[in-house]
């Protein structure tokens, strides 16, 4: 090659280099510019900051993502009951993510662990919150039957450590939703650079702690206002100074991306999307055929030629049939089973029929109001607010305001912990003149018409008691006392009125799903049952869903059926 070729060549590499770098430079400059206003966002001198990278969610430990999408809820196969609490209502469903398996025994003992470290059984003033967190192992008793294996050893020996948690009740599921919240999020902002690197070990106290809502709203007072904790370790980028010398972007917010959305109870309507599975019955916009269980088929055992005659779901399959005949036809347990121990449904979820039963978030109505609503169905919303101290700064809950909830059992939980953020009730500042909305609880809304209650008569118009709830208009349920003494004692006083009529309220629950106990015709996703939220059984457990954020799906290009 002559020396003219090689400078030619020479020219033409540098031009395209050239190209690439002024192209280049386009991109980011427009990226980080303002469509608003022309200014640059992210710059070093200052201004306005924002994750201009963000791709999508990421998935939170524990999670797969499940694609939101229409469907028919509350479809049952089966209704030999015909309870009549159920009706095929057409609801669509946000995309969401949702716990791969139940939330196990060994989970729930980190979550003991952290409990007890943080907020010492041992000192009278948290005492009550280790106690409120523990599982009630003695759900395993029978008067009948030798079950104390199971209440000595399940919750913690190592044989059980994957077997799914029972004996917790749904308050007592949300507590461990928003802890788990809070660990992940503090272990993201560690990961960050914005908390010191090991800190949720060796800096954790009861008034020393991370709470996520606490951190977004007033992060000088997240870990008591540690600043060598909160201040991070040097990791973090855009740490700036303003024209007085201060610091600013110090502290992570939600404009950065890295809190993630909290782990909570999935809303009815969400599990049983889920648990249904239904991509494989999809072609075009229309679902073909039915299910009945997450399982394709209209069976319980696999059709499938490697495990042809397996069940697929472990449950009570008759009178003193809790797994079938020991060998090959036996669904693998007696009672609970080890998670993952069959075949995940299309979602990638596992034991969304058998093994235990599952909170949802909805409080229990009979009907589903899909009239007024078919988006992200949800009965349950007591909308709250941020407590403002009178200087104007949040409400944040010490060591000494710890509040704790009496259950209508008489046990005492903690519904507030030092370093969360006091909770009240939405008032007129927020409701007023609005549409959506007029009040802080919204339980009651549209649950039944007044010809239907009890109290309803036909001939004048009765002023309204504002005072009653609209529940005991509907539902007569036993009404128990819970009381102490002059000295602090607990006085239970049980309801014996025989004028009942309802076990209704608004403190009951939805539970989804058949469990070991059950007969297959709970298995059906559809089915609903509901429990008080105060109490818990041995064949109850939950898991954890988060909200998605952003785009609907995580595929760019999907193709079309």
């Amino acid at each position: 090659m002559n020396m003219k070729k090689v400078v030619a060549l020479k020219v033409i590499i540098v031009l395209a280099l050239s190209v690439f770098t002024v192209s280049c430079k386009k991109s980011s400059s427009s990226k980080n510019s303002s469509r608003a206003t022309g200014w640059n966002i992210n710059d070093r001198d200052g201004g306005f900051q924002y994750n201009t990278d963000f791709k999508e969610q990421e998935t939170s430990p524990g999670l797969v993502f499940v694609e939101g999408g229409t469907f028919t809820k509350g479809k049952v196969q089966d209704d030999v009951m015909h309870d009549w609490n159920n009706t095929p209502t057409q609801q669509h469903v946000q995309s969401f993510y949702m716990d791969e398996t139940e939330v196990t025994n060994m989970m729930y003992l980190e979550y003991l662990d952290w409990i007890k470290r943080v907020y010492p059984p041992s000192d009278e003033n948290f005492r009550a919150i280790y106690h409120g967190a523990l599982p009630d192992t003695l759900v395993w008793r029978n008067r009948l039957g030798f079950n104390e294996i199971m209440t000595e050893n399940y919750l913690r020996h190592p044989g059980y450590a994957e077997y799914p948690v029972v004996g917790v009740s749904w308050i007592q599921a949300v507590e461990f939703a928003n802890w788990r919240s809070d660990r992940v999020n503090e272990y993201n902002l560690e990961q960050a650079g914005y908390l010191k690197r090991g800190a949720k070990i060796t800096d954790v106290s009861s008034d020393s702690n991370f709470n996520t809502d606490t951190y977004i709203n007033a992060p000088t007072l997240t870990y008591g206002g540690n600043e060598e904790v909160i201040n991070g370790d040097g990791r973090r980028r855009n740490v700036q100074t303003d024209a007085d010398g201060n610091e600013t972007n110090i502290y992570a917010t939600r404009e950065t991306g890295i809190i993630t959305p909290k782990y909570r109870l999935p809303t009815e309507t969400e599990w049983e999307y889920a648990a249904l599975g239904l991509s494989e019955l999809r072609s075009y916009n229309l679902y073909r055929g039915r299910k009945k269980y997450p399982w394709d088929g209209q069976y319980t055992r696999s059709g499938k030629r490697k495990v042809r005659g397996d069940q697929l779901a472990n449950f009570k399959q008759g009178k003193g049939d809790y797994g079938g005949i020991a060998g090959w036809s036996d669904d693998g347990a007696d009672i609970t089973n080890a998670v993952k121990s069959y075949s995940p449904n299309d979602f990638g979820l596992y034991d969304m029929a058998g093994n235990v039963a599952e909170w949802v978030a909805d409080v229990y109505r009979p009907i589903i109001d899909d009239e007024f609503n078919d988006f992200n169905y949800y009965r349950g919303n007591v909308y709250t607010k941020n407590a403002i101290n009178e200087d104007g700064s949040v409400k944040v809950v010490t060591s000494d305001n710890i509040v704790y909830d009496t259950l209508s059992n008489g046990k005492v939980i903690a519904r507030n912990l030092p370093g969360e953020i006091l909770q009240v009730p939405v008032d007129e500042n927020e409701t007023y003149l609005r549409t959506n909305f007029d009040k802080s609880d919204q339980i009651n809304f549209r649950d039944g018409d007044k010809r239907s209650s009890r109290h309803f008569e036909s001939f004048g118009d009765e002023e309204e008691d504002q005072n009653v709830s609209q529940t005991r208009k509907m539902y007569n349920s036993p009404k128990h006392n819970i009381s102490r003494d002059e000295n602090g004692k607990i006085i239970r006083e049980y309801d014996k009125a025989d004028n009942r009529t309802s076990l209704i309220n608004d403190k009951v629950r939805v539970y989804k799903g058949g469990s070991w106990k059950d007969r297959e015709y709970w298995l059906d996703p559809a089915q609903r049952r509901y429990f008080p939220q105060d109490m818990a059984t041995d064949y109850i457990g939950f898991r954890c869903a988060m909200s998605r954020v952003g785009s609907k799906s995580q595929a760019k290009n999907k193709t079309k059926n």
